[in-house]
């Protein structure tokens, strides 16, 4: 089959692979119609996220079950399906209290308590690094699902490929933020970050009842594309201070709700590269430093950006001064993605109109290309085998 191979950093090519087999009874094996590049792929891509082997990348796909192993019953074969992202035994301690993305079972040989630099992590991801349980992902003709009892979903005849396919990923991931922050109605809520997943949670918020939603991003064509599908007041940094300008918007007491969309890899200046070699830090955290600006006292700061190293300077006296609630972390997505499928069902939201680039699986050093170096207006780029 051909899938999309991981090589070194700067180097995804399409490549000629074994096609992948049932491995245990709990398997099965799926033909991927749609797949999507992820901005978390970048950061593989980049080498910010080591991976020392060759790896078949994708975490955000769907398909048609081509095969179940015996211990799978709730499937069977011509099932249309969305995958999560997290790979989720079901049945360890974490699974069953609604912590997916903390299971126990999946990745076998880097699982842990502690959350290290190195090992002891949480759950597998599909196509996410050997740390992340070494796990073939999507971008592929055909993958295997571990655990395909417990979660994949059956997607009705209804809706698209395009409709679904974000249900695997950005869609509950924006959904989480916003969760998180147990709105009542009538927040104001600032997303920084405009990619992907900062517009999925800008859809969140305005579901979740927010009064006002702000998108910050410093290139200009992710804030028209907000503007455009989300309805959202914009900011760029490069022309205005976000935080007085939050202020501004707010009576002077900041945004209710911070997301923080961007995680690690923001725009850098060349004296913000120098501050994280000497201090051994990957990449920044000035955008969450932002959000805890900007936030009001009391407030709530969601972090669904990736952050994989430790940071000097964190603003803990700022956090504890104004009494902000942080939450972040992996997207637990089993426990939103039957309503989300719902929603979408419904037509309470629209997914599918983030999508710039449509390309062939054969094309996908160009689609990684585009994305990752932000060429042709790119903000989302889905691939098809």
């Amino acid at each position: 089959m051909k899938a999309a191979v991981f090589h070194k950093p700067g180097q995804i090519s399409c490549d000629t692979v074994e096609d992948p087999k049932i491995e245990n009874p709990r398997d099965i094996i799926l033909k991927v119609t749609s797949t999507a590049i992820c901005g978390s792929d970048l950061h593989i891509l980049s080498g910010a996220v080591p991976q020392k082997s060759p790896m078949i990348m994708g975490h955000e796909f769907m398909g048609i079950v081509a095969e179940t192993g015996s211990g799978v019953s709730n499937l069977k074969v011509g099932d249309r399906v969305v995958v999560p992202f997290p790979i989720a035994c079901g049945q360890c301690f974490f699974c069953q209290h609604g912590a997916s993305p903390a299971c126990e079972n999946s990745n076998h040989k880097h699982y842990g308590p502690d959350g290290g630099l190195m090992d002891e992590k949480g759950a597998a991801l599909f196509g996410y690094t050997d740390l992340y349980g070494g796990y073939s992902g999507g971008q592929a003709e055909y993958v295997r699902v571990p655990y395909g009892d417990v979660s994949p979903r059956i997607i009705p005849d209804s809706i698209s490929d395009e409709q679904a396919l974000f249900l695997t990923d950005i869609f509950p991931t924006g959904w989480s933020a916003i969760d998180w922050a147990q709105m009542k109605g009538g927040e104001v809520v600032a997303v920084f970050g405009s990619g992907p997943v900062g517009l999925m949670a800008q859809k969140a918020a305005w579901i979740n009842g927010a009064s006002r939603v702000i998108a910050i991003d410093p290139l200009d064509y992710r804030l028209k594309k907000a503007q455009e599908v989300n309805q959202a007041d914009i900011l760029n940094p490069n022309d205005v201070d976000v935080v007085e300008a939050i202020r501004e918007m707010t009576g002077g007491r900041g945004a209710d709700v911070c997301v923080d969309a961007v995680g690690f890899e923001p725009e850098r200046s060349f004296m913000d590269k120098v501050k994280a070699t000497v201090n051994f830090e990957k990449g920044s955290i000035k955008v969450l430093e932002t959000c805890f600006r900007a936030v009001r006292r009391m407030g709530t700061v969601s972090i669904m950006g990736v952050y994989g190293s430790p940071y000097d300077n964190f603003p803990l006296h700022r956090i504890f001064d104004k009494g902000i609630t942080i939450k972040q972390g992996q997207a637990p997505v089993l426990n939103y993605i039957d309503h989300l499928i719902s929603l979408v069902v419904e037509g309470r939201v629209t997914l599918d109109d983030i999508i710039t680039h449509t390309l062939p699986l054969t094309e996908v050093a160009t689609g990684y290309k585009l994305f990752n170096e932000k060429q042709d207006d790119c903000v989302k780029v889905v691939l098809k085998p």
